[in-house]
């Protein structure tokens, strides 16, 4: 095993890179006679196949904070962090069934659209904002600065380099070929992604077990640290305020999970772009059950890492790399780069193809999603209603450029990430139950009315505040005092909905809202094929909790 990366690590990965550019670029080139118009390059042309929604659908997912954060996680706390995994899968199911028939259905290019035929042009603008400086300030800057960061712990790279050079790589054919360029890479993202995943994860196992293989590893550890494969955690346990026990399944990361992957602009795009609700569902499908894989390749090596840190006869085994950069419970993030050094030649430049391939793929989603929200409904609504398809494909490229350049000067500006991510995640929590909350009771409550929309939102952001900060000691005894941040989001939302159903009751006195959208009885009929991928889905998920239920 070698610590440092030799001729055919960079070969390998030189050649990923040089695949993915020149598929991108590829699947851009205009067809003869035929100019790029809004549909083909916001939306695929309305042509994605399912399997390439599904891959595509992960590799927007998937970046550097899963990689090197969920696994810190699975070395910090264990298989607990896996349900933001799990439980996804079951979201992606509902998404599938109740939530894309009423968007393809709406012929809609963006989220913020669906908010304007629902409700008003003012609360998708407000809307449209919030989501382009979402992408911009956090997601696009923070997916730079942990990709860069993991850069300079596995390479040396020096951080601006390589936020420079992270942002060059996913502009250098997303902006120009647009959503397909995007979605079809990511089929090829998603291959090295699992690949390079499953083989840092085999050789954890198997270094582990002493040369003895996957399923001899598992035992080990299992064995080794028997409460890192907890996956409800008690009030005892240290990391209850992040992952509360049994509310992890019937709480707050419903609200965090249904906004995520429901209302997700740079999520819900792609299956915007099949072709047709059966291609989606389908995509959909896949995309659930490569997330029952993805602890495998992201949080088992994390778990493996913590009991070969913790066992004096493997860690020396490992010779002087064993103890360089090496992880601890106050630096646990570093157990994914920690693992990378002791890959075999070769291998080493496939896992972090993977690495590169996570983190690529995610930033050209959000640029993509950036530049179609801010023209679909920023610059085609105020600042050119006629404007040409050549004139809107040009304005998506340059927004999303302009896009990635303040991104690019926010990343290195974010040096405490390892603090401030869960910061940003907390925080985030404030303001999705109120959207959450807003777009569940549009889509399925006809007496929803736009001004009590428009409150519920508002009123949102106090109420959860309120359970963040409010004083433990004049309310000690209160039910919503003190307590985790994941079950605050689920009584956020809950109360943002009872008082958007007051506000629209009295408003409309019980009435329909104008705008409301009426549900047919065979609206959410799905095929043979995606009942019974739901209900393997279910079950693998009842077969995992019932194993690990502890």
């Amino acid at each position: 095993m070698t610590g440092n990366f030799e001729f055919l690590d960079y070969l390998i990965f030189t050649l990923y890179a040089v695949l993915i550019l020149g598929v991108g670029l590829w699947v851009s080139r205009d067809k003869k006679g035929h100019q790029k118009n809004a549909e083909d390059y916001f939306l695929a042309s309305k042509s994605l196949p399912w399997w390439a929604i599904g891959a595509s659908l992960i590799a927007a997912n998937i970046s550097a904070e899963q990689f090197i954060g969920m696994s810190g996680s699975g070395f910090a706390l264990g298989l607990a962090i896996a349900s933001y995994e799990w439980m996804a899968a079951l979201t992606l199911i509902i998404v599938g069934k109740y939530f894309l028939p009423i968007f393809i259905e709406k012929g809609l290019y963006t989220i913020p659209e669906f908010v304007e035929k629902r409700f008003s042009t003012n609360l998708k603008t407000i809307l449209a904002v919030f989501w382009i400086a979402l992408y911009v300030f956090v997601n696009l800057a923070s997916v730079l600065y942990l990709g860069s960061l993991a850069l300079e712990t596995i390479m040396g790279v020096p951080i601006l380099y390589g936020v420079i050079g992270l942002a060059l790589f996913a502009a250098a054919y997303s902006l120009y070929g647009g959503l397909s360029a995007v979605a079809w890479t990511d089929v090829i993202q998603v291959i090295f992604l699992v690949l390079g995943g499953l083989i840092t994860t085999y050789l954890a196992l198997d270094t582990v077990s002493g040369g003895e293989g996957v399923f001899a590893g598992m035992k080990t550890i299992y064995e080794a640290a028997p409460d890192r494969f907890a996956m409800i955690l008690d009030k005892s346990n240290p990391e209850f305020k992040n992952l509360p026990g049994i509310g992890v399944l019937v709480g707050g990361l419903w609200v965090a999970n249904l906004y995520y992957w429901g209302f997700n602009q740079y999520i819900i795009q792609r299956t915007l772009a099949a072709k047709s609700l059966k291609e989606s569902q389908k995509g959909i499908l896949l995309a659930a059950l490569l997330k029952l894989v993805i602890p495998i390749i992201v949080v088992i090596p994390g778990i493996a890492a913590y009991v070969m840190v913790n066992d004096p006869s493997i860690l020396a085994s490992l010779g002087e790399a064993g103890l360089q950069n090496l992880p601890g419970l106050n630096q646990a993030d570093k157990a994914y780069p920690w693992l990378l050094q002791f890959l075999p030649t070769g291998l080493k430049g496939i896992a972090f193809a993977a690495l590169a391939a996570a983190i690529v793929s995610s930033l050209a989603s959000m640029l993509n999603s950036t530049s179609t929200i801010f023209t679909m409904d920023i610059y085609k609504q105020y600042i050119n209603k006629n404007a040409s398809d050549k004139a809107t494909v040009n304005m998506g490229r340059l927004s999303a450029g302009v896009a990635l350049i303040i991104a690019c000067i926010m990343a290195p500006l974010l040096g405490g990430i390892d603090q401030a991510f869960q910061f940003i995640q907390e925080y985030t929590g404030i303001v999705s139950p109120g959207i959450l909350a807003v777009f569940m009771l549009g889509l399925f409550w006809k007496k929803t009315t736009n001004k009590a929309a428009i409150v519920g939102a508002l009123v949102s952001i106090p109420i959860a505040m309120y359970f963040k900060v409010s004083p433990k000691g004049w309310a000690t005894n209160s039910f919503f005092v003190d307590v985790p941040w994941m079950d605050q989001m689920g009584y956020t939302a809950l109360l943002t909905m009872v008082v958007i159903v007051v506000l629209s009751l009295l408003q409309n006195k019980g009435a329909d809202d104008h705008k409301g959208i009426p549900i047919q009885k065979d609206f959410f009929k799905t095929s043979p094929l995606f009942n019974v991928g739901a209900f393997v889905v279910m079950i693998i998920l009842v077969v995992i909790y019932a194993l690990f239920w502890k």
